[in-house]
């Protein structure tokens, strides 16, 4: 499962090209895209006679594959590809689709013990620069112990210029390769992506009437990503109704489109009504699609680099919050499973919390307040740590701090103590 365009497809060419190299024989492996019009009205039955048919397979016999690319666009799938499970047990199945909810929900009650799901996010800053060939702008800290992997920018200045590249169209692969598409971002994040889910998959899934309301909802979402809003406010902007949008809201996070993040109280308490929320883009680079790509000076790069901090976690899903209370406010704020706050982050795009870390005050008291001993505060440039009562204070750059989380959720920390006892 994952959004549109971030390789799902890509991914199982990958699969068969792995499958035949390993010696399976090509005849034996079936990719069928089932949202192409030539399969309207054809079961997964019927799909799979035909390539049993055509290939020759005798399923009992001979280990075979079958690729199901956009099944969320076959009607009952789930049932379908449960009774081929029950019936056959063979061949191997592979679904992909992007719409998470629509997929996950019917999984999970008709694939119990049959179906396990994956996740493929946009890409992290980390994999960004990997594909990049710049993975040189950044090393491992000689603070890193413990297994705690800390990292530095070897050239902070080059490191923000691509972040801002990452922000404004490096969630997809296919962006981060093509000159055309940067120069004219729009026409493929927006028209081939955005639009697409907005005027075709969400109103064929969900059976959506009015597109407008849902693509304006939307429009109003991105360019306002990481502040905090409310269905009151959203419900007077736009003339219709809360229940309304909360729907689309569910839709829209469903489609892999934004993440919702509720807001909590100085002790870290959750509210039993939200009213208040923040909703982010899961990838930052369609709010530039959508309106115009930033420079590192634009206003709205403090909140795009929010965006695309958040986002890094997309990858190993976390109970992440944000907190707000009179006087102050905290950014990204982890509750372990006893709901205890645990760590905390406060996103800049600028230096001056390391130059007046004073300023924190706020922060530091929540933080002493849950009993969090170290606080993270990201910057432009500085990377320092000092002390502000009984809580250290670390400032790192925006983009390291992207790059470390980035890299974390998708290696680990055990590859970095697996590296760390070869070099040693």
């Amino acid at each position: 499962m994952g959004p549109r365009r971030v390789g799902k497809t890509v991914m199982i060419h990958h699969a068969v090209d792995q499958l035949v190299r390993s010696g399976a024989k090509p005849r034996s492996i079936c990719y069928i895209s089932v949202d192409h019009p030539i399969y309207t009205g054809c079961s997964l039955e019927d799909l799979l006679t035909a390539f049993r048919e055509a290939g020759g397979v005798d399923f009992e016999k001979e280990n075979s594959f079958v690729f199901l690319d956009e099944i969320q666009y076959v009607r009952a799938w789930e049932v379908q590809l449960k009774t081929l499970v029950d019936t056959y047990g063979a061949p191997k199945l592979v679904a992909s689709g992007s719409a998470a909810a629509a997929l996950r929900m019917k999984s999970d009650e008709s694939g119990a013990g049959r179906f396990t799901d994956f996740l493929l996010p946009p890409l992290t800053f980390h994999e960004y620069l990997q594909l990049r060939d710049q993975t040189g702008l950044i090393r491992v800290s000689p603070s890193s112990g413990d297994g705690r992997i800390r990292w530095e920018a070897t050239d902070i200045d080059a490191l923000n210029r691509h972040f801002v590249d990452y922000l404004n169209f490096g969630g997809y692969p296919e962006a981060i390769f093509s000159p055309e598409i940067q120069a004219d971002p729009g026409r493929f994040i927006k028209a081939d992506i955005i639009d697409k889910v907005l005027l075709r998959d969400l109103p064929s899934l969900y059976g959506i009437q009015d597109v407008q309301e849902l693509n304006y909802l939307f429009t109003t979402l991105a360019f306002n990503t990481a502040d905090e809003i409310s269905l009151e406010a959203l419900s007077r902007g736009s003339g219709v109704a809360k229940n309304t949008i909360k729907r689309y809201l569910e839709y829209l996070e469903a489609a892999f489109l934004i993440k919702t993040v509720h807001r909590i109280d100085r002790s870290a308490k959750r509210f039993l009504r939200a009213n208040f929320f923040k909703v982010y883009l899961t990838n930052p680079s369609m709010r530039s699609a959508l309106f115009s790509p930033i420079t590192s000076s634009d206003p709205a790069m403090g909140a795009l680099a929010e965006t695309g901090i958040l986002s890094q976690w997309f990858h190993a899903p976390r109970p992440l919050y944000y907190g707000r209370w009179t006087g102050g406010e905290v950014d990204i704020v982890y509750l372990d499973p006893r709901q205890k706050a645990t760590w905390a982050v406060e996103v800049k795009w600028s230096d001056r919390p390391a130059e007046r870390p004073g300023e924190l005050r706020p922060i530091v008291g929540f933080c002493e307040t849950n009993g969090i001993k170290e606080l993270t505060v990201t910057t432009l440039s500085a990377h320092a740590t000092t002390k502000l009562g009984e809580v250290a204070i670390r400032f790192v750059p925006s983009s390291v701090y992207c790059y470390t989380v980035g890299y974390n959720v998708v290696r680990g920390r055990e590859a970095y103590r697996a590296s760390s006892r070869e070099e040693t």
